[in-house]
């Protein structure tokens, strides 16, 4: 079936034949999965792309934290280019009171789940593989497909919100103005475009600068916010008529209480702890990580962990400063008419205050270095997809073969991110729901994957305190989809679609053989398997793993076939959990009365499990029953479970592989039996 796995069983059969290998040693090599074969030019310019599964697992250099601190910066920091507008059209004069409570949950809320996170995913997985790894099954799999779904949508409008807001403040600005016109559409397909052409080339490109543009940005807002707090406090009255709006709003409580209703608004100011935790492999542990291996089961890098804990905290606080600053700055110094839907600070807030305070010289300055950062928060965006879609779909069977090359994924991605800029027409603030959305369902997941782990170590305090939050985000996360219910419904339009491409995926790849590696579980059945290579057996796959069961066997192949030779009777234990697509294979053999007897541990599926081991072994013929029950059925079991009309998906996976094999070996002759 697939043309690499002929390899595999060359080697299977040295090992089988060997003396040398001792039980329980693994083959080498794990099984391959199977080649893209392009015929046209342009399929062959997509294959060359970059393989993201061999880029996922490439050793990587790391740096100190403190630098890779940017690298996070550029999907967090960058929210400033549109969150000060999107929460003074939530909130209005309330803005600075509802984002000092974002800031509370940030620094309350987020950061401590995500120092959790962290402290269990140093290799970068995530709070999704947390999940993953606390629900096992298929439970576990829907779980992330649908975790998944919602980090689409999440890096999906990172990147479309991230180049409509590039868009206006080009178009906003006056020597680029006249120029680009109104077309905000066009000009934001236009930097999609350039982004995907990017990333086409090869991603490291976009990556490389990251760190050297969010380093500006912040200096450049840092200049702007302290021109605005030099005007705030030369205009005293400035303070006194906010507080004269607040005061029409009600007493202190009930002015709260409304900042509390507006703050999940402001949610997607939350935005880049998932990314500071993706980012945790670049991170240099120093000393205390010098004994640290990556495959020393039950040793974590301590020295990294801390080193990310430090980032995630510095980004924070950061960012929190920046977010109260920045939302008292705009809410006294912003004129009503100019944050209002297609006002001239809309989406541009910040940048409205560096034009109007420092001149249109700095304010230009100011533009270009947003619009740069914006732009890289759409590459930091694309890289997290490139990176999070092959972590997860190929090993689950459940993406198409092209998925782990970088160029066809890029430009599926360039269509999905076409469609949803045509959609909401590049307006900012439309987007920042669905934004909110993705951004509030993964750190919903963080904190309820958080709860989990510390509940089951017995952390009672800090279990109880994250329950707490994941409450608090639960509610955050109901509250935005019931006001904007755009986000949910396209998270479900990505989960759906994940759900379909999952389930075809899957039903195509059932003809793999699914085995990662093979051992032998001792001496003796590493010596009796070098007696079965090469034509000498007839194998017979059999339910009941007994010597009675064998010898009733035994007697009705020989009273209705010719067999000569000894027989290979084979039970296959099956895993508990079916619901992962590939896993090694732990084999055990005995001699019984001239025949053999095979027990296989640690299968997937039986008949992807019998196949494997004819191609290792190459029998004279394969004796298996046919059950001749409902066939919907049986492809159901089969798919879910690995059982079902084994006959027939054992000839049809032979048959699949010997089409691709390119040698013309004498095939062993298949009898299906009905039972």
């Amino acid at each position: 079936m697939l043309p690499a796995l002929f390899v595999f069983r060359r080697i299977g059969a040295i090992l089988l034949s060997s003396g040398t290998m001792g039980p329980l040693i693994p083959l080498q090599r794990t099984v391959p999965q199977p080649s893209l074969e392009y015929k046209s030019a342009v399929g062959r310019w997509l294959a060359r792309g970059e393989s993201l599964d061999e880029h996922a697992h490439a050793p990587v250099q790391t740096h100190p934290w403190h630098k890779v601190l940017w690298l996070t910066g550029v999907d967090y920091f960058s929210t400033l280019g549109y969150q000060p507008g999107i929460a003074l059209l939530a909130a209005g004069a309330v803005a600075p009171l509802a984002t000092a409570i974002l800031v509370a949950v940030t620094l309350l809320g987020a950061l401590p789940v995500y120092v959790q996170v962290a402290g269990r995913s140093f290799a970068g997985q995530g709070s999704i593989a947390m999940l993953e790894n606390l629900l096992s099954g298929w439970k576990g799999k829907i779980l992330v497909l649908v975790l998944l779904g919602f980090a689409a949508t999440d890096f999906v409008i990172t990147m479309t919100l991230s180049a409509a807001d590039a868009a206006k403040h080009a178009i906003e600005n006056p020597f680029l103005s006249p120029l680009l016109g109104e077309h905000q559409v066009w000009v934001t397909l236009a930097l999609l475009t350039v982004l995907a052409l990017v990333f086409l080339k090869g991603f490291k490109e976009a990556i490389g600068v990251a760190s050297a543009a969010a380093i500006p940005y912040l200096l450049l807002n840092v200049v702007v916010l302290g021109r605005c707090g030099w005007e705030i406090l030369n205009h005293p009255t400035l303070i006194d008529d906010w507080r004269r709006v607040l005061a029409l709003r009600g007493d202190f409580a009930t002015v709260m209480a409304g900042a509390l209703i507006v703050f999940p608004k402001l949610a997607l100011g939350l935005s880049g702890f998932e990314t500071g935790v993706t980012v945790m492999p670049l991170i240099d542990g120093g000393k205390q990580d010098e004994s640290f291996h990556p495959r020393q089961a039950g040793v974590a890098p301590r020295g990294r962990i801390n080193n990310t804990r430090k980032l995630l905290a510095s980004a924070a606080l950061i960012m929190s400063v920046m977010l109260v600053a920045s939302s008292f700055a705009t809410t006294f110094l912003v004129p009503k008419e100019a944050y209002q839907h297609d006002g001239e600070a809309s989406g541009r807030a910040i940048a409205y205050l560096a034009h109007k305070y420092l001149g249109s010289a700095f304010g230009s300055l100011y533009d270009i270095s947003t619009i740069i950062i914006l732009s890289l928060a759409g590459a930091s965006a694309m890289a997290g997809l490139l990176h999070l879609i092959p972590r997860y779909l190929p090993r689950y069977g459940m993406a198409p073969l092209w998925a782990t090359l970088s160029r066809p994924l890029v430009l599926v991605l360039y269509a999905i991110t076409v469609i949803v800029t045509l959609v909401f027409r590049a307006d900012v603030e439309a987007q920042s729901g669905a934004y909110a959305t993705g951004v509030l369902v993964l750190i919903l997941s963080a904190a309820f994957a958080s709860t989990l782990s510390l509940w089951r170590e017995k952390r009672w305090t800090l279990s109880l305190y994250s329950g707490f939050l994941t409450l608090v985000f639960l509610y955050t996360l109901a509250d935005n989809c019931l006001e904007r219910p755009d986000g949910l419904i396209i998270g479900a339009i990505f989960i759906v679609l994940l759900l379909l491409v999952s389930a075809i995926s899957r039903s195509t790849r059932a003809l793999e053989f699914r085995v990662t590696q093979a051992f032998f579980t001792d001496v003796q059945s590493q010596t009796l398997g070098r007696e079965l290579v090469g034509r000498k057996i007839h194998m017979v796959p059999i339910k009941t793993n007994s010597r009675e069961a064998r010898k009733r066997k035994r007697a009705e192949l020989l009273k209705h076939y010719r067999a000569q030779g000894p027989f290979l009777f084979v039970h296959i234990n099956l895993l508990d959990n079916r619901s992962e697509f590939s896993a090694p294979l732990e084999f055990h053999v005995a001699k019984e009365d001239g025949d053999y007897v095979g027990t296989v541990y640690g299968a997937l599926a039986i008949a992807n499990t019998l196949a494997f081991i004819s191609e290792l072994i190459d029998p004279i013929s394969i004796f298996i029953g046919l059950t001749r029950n409902n066939l919907m059925r049986q492809a159901f079991r089969y798919l879910l479970f690995g059982e079902g009309e084994t006959g027939l998906m054992l000839y049809t996976i032979l048959l699949s592989y010997w089409n691709w094999t390119p040698e013309d070996d004498v095939r062993p002759m298949i009898f299906l039996m009905s039972d």
